[in-house]
């Protein structure tokens, strides 16, 4: 029998952007409840891309292009058959593919040592639109490890 599906509270879009997105952003970024910092830190990035010499422009774009080129469309899930575990290649739902994007995006950015943390967010939020940046790097080894076990395949059922 099925396990029943979780039920997620809506997310209100964000007041400047009107982006479900961007407050989920805000959400991943948050630290102990606090919103407001972790807002002013996301709306701060966004102006930094706005602001950037070369590559800057629209930071919603880029944004979005960023969460396009950071979420994996395969992934590998451990699946216990026979005694062994196999890594057997699934395809990755869109709700998980926008959680792994922000998740690696943020974790990126707080890796940037030295760096501000809008400044670090914004560079992760550039580079990630140019399919560039840790955020792609790792969905890259992802899709790797997916091919490289695409032997187990037919275990997925």
């Amino acid at each position: 029998m099925r396990r029943p599906i979780k039920k997620r509270p809506d997310i209100q879009p964000d007041v400047r952007y009107g982006s479900v997105e961007v407050e989920r952003l805000i959400n991943y970024l948050m630290l102990r409840g606090q919103k407001e910092t972790a807002r002013k830190i996301v709306y701060a990035a966004f102006e930094e891309i706005k602001n950037a010499k070369e590559d800057g422009g629209e930071p919603l774009e880029i944004f979005e292009a960023a969460l396009r080129n950071a979420g994996p469309q395969m992934e590998v899930r451990s699946r216990r058959v026979g005694g062994a575990n196999y890594q057997v290649p699934r395809e990755v739902r869109p709700e998980r593919r926008l959680a792994l994007a922000l998740r690696w995006i943020t974790a990126a950015a707080r890796n940037q040592k030295g760096k501000p943390t809008y400044k670090a967010l914004a560079n992760e939020l550039m580079l990630a639109a140019k399919e560039e940046g840790v955020a792609v790097k790792k969905k890259e080894d992802t899709h790797r490890m997916a091919e490289a076990n695409r032997a187990f395949a037919h275990f997925a059922w």
